[in-house]
């Protein structure tokens, strides 16, 4: 049994949707726009969203962008639209699975059923129990818990995965191949995804693109993580040295006549 939210503006659609899960033990609930969905997600725990794409108030692309901005509940794209590079652009952007309308009832109750094995097999996986560190960063993979100076990182479920692979290869290039492979299991992909991500962690870790301190980008080859690199010490004076002492200036008391010494 899981917990499903159903986001679909038909009503005949949402109705048959909400019987069928029903009828299969599942506990169900139901809105028809993109900011309704927000709140739902922001309020109540879910196994699983299923989400229409032709939404009324806010494009189910767009939605799915804000929704994993909250939330890493495995999302299922329900859509008419069927060009593979919508596909890959919406797989890319966060989605776990998609349908193409119209579609059965099995084919849902198979979809969901994988990627509800597919989440749960991740979450009971036993990570390994090294916190790592790299820097003033540290990551705690069984607590899924990060640091920075001490500082508690909020991050989500992919920008954690994210972080901890790279820190478990500190000061290794990590083709960006094998970040989807390995961070999002996907076996083909463009850059945006990526990008996006690290975008999002940089923030977080109070650097940028442009001047990085644990987060480099390697173009065309992948992307690393290590310690910031330490400044050497000025080796100039720190201050501004006194002159060198000399002979006391001549002073009334002290005045020398011409041609003679001083008076003693």
């Amino acid at each position: 049994m899981a917990s499903v939210l159903v986001v679909e503006d038909d009503q005949f659609v949402r109705s048959a949707l909400i019987r069928h899960l029903t009828d299969a033990s599942h506990t169900v609930r139901s809105v028809g726009t993109a900011l309704e969905a927000l709140r739902e997600v922001a309020h109540f725990r879910f196994d699983v969203v299923i989400l229409d794409l032709g939404l009324p108030d806010l494009d189910g692309s767009e939605a799915l962008k804000m929704l994993r901005g909250i939330t890493d509940v495995p999302v299922i794209i329900a859509t008419a639209r069927d060009e593979e590079t919508e596909i890959v652009r919406l797989l890319n952007a966060g989605a776990d699975d998609y349908l193409t309308k119209p579609f059965s009832v099995e084919h849902l109750s198979a979809r969901m059923a994988a990627v509800l094995r597919r989440s749960r097999a991740g979450a009971g996986s036993a990570p390994p129990s090294t916190v790592l560190r790299v820097g003033g960063l540290t990551v705690d993979p069984l607590r899924r818990q990060a640091e920075l100076d001490g500082a508690r990182l909020d991050l989500t479920r992919r920008e954690f995965d994210l972080l901890a692979f790279l820190a478990g290869r500190p000061g290794v290039v990590v083709p960006r191949r094998e970040l989807l492979a390995e961070v999002w299991q996907q076996s083909y992909g463009d850059d945006q995804t990526i990008d996006v991500h690290l975008s999002w962690l940089r923030r977080k870790l109070g650097e940028t693109a442009a001047r990085p301190r644990y987060l480099h980008t390697l173009r065309g080859v992948g992307v690393k993580l290590e310690p910031p690199a330490v400044e050497p010490p000025a080796t100039g004076p720190s201050a501004v040295e006194p002159p060198a002492a000399g002979p006391p200036a001549a002073g009334p008391d002290t005045a020398v006549p011409p041609g003679g010494e001083p008076p003693r």
